[in-house]
């Protein structure tokens, strides 16, 4: 089914929109020689004070788990992250913060948060809300229509 003009403009500006927002992200990434997914998997560990696991990552990102495992590779070998077993589950590891982890990304993290949620908070409650709102739909939608894609 196609759209008629003006929702293929709309879409269009949000995905300019979206790019840009990416485009932060990255250019925030490249400024402490990290990944997009770096910045995001070490943003995630900073808020988990508990640790959390490689399954847990890859579901709020969104992506696989190559791509963490080689990730935490990396944090691994310089020495910011450690992995203990999961005493209910010893198939799965925490992946927690060392000091060293934590120190490297205190200069990063609160940083970057304080900068999303000043950006955010710009907006005002009833706004941030309905952005919410209407992003969870949209998010929602485009999961149902994607997974009809036949490959």
């Amino acid at each position: 089914m196609l759209m008629d003009n003006e929702i293929n403009r709309l879409l269009n500006e949000y995905c300019v929109l979206r790019d840009r927002q990416y485009a932060v992200y990255a250019r925030c990434a490249k400024q402490h020689n990290l990944t997009t997914n770096e910045l995001f998997v070490l943003d995630i560990l900073w808020f988990a004070p508990s640790g959390c696991t490689q399954k847990e990552i890859c579901e709020r990102l969104s992506t696989n788990k190559q791509t963490i495992a080689a990730i935490t590779s990396r944090f691994m070998q310089r020495g910011y992250i450690v992995c203990e077993e999961v005493a209910e589950d010893r198939r799965n590891k925490r992946i927690l913060l060392t000091d060293g982890g934590k120190e490297y990304a205190r200069a990063i993290i609160p940083p970057t948060a304080e900068a999303d949620n000043i950006a955010f908070a710009a907006l005002g409650l009833e706004n941030a809300r309905e952005l919410v709102r209407l992003t969870t739909a949209l998010t929602e939608n485009m999961e149902k229509e994607f997974s009809l894609i036949k490959g």
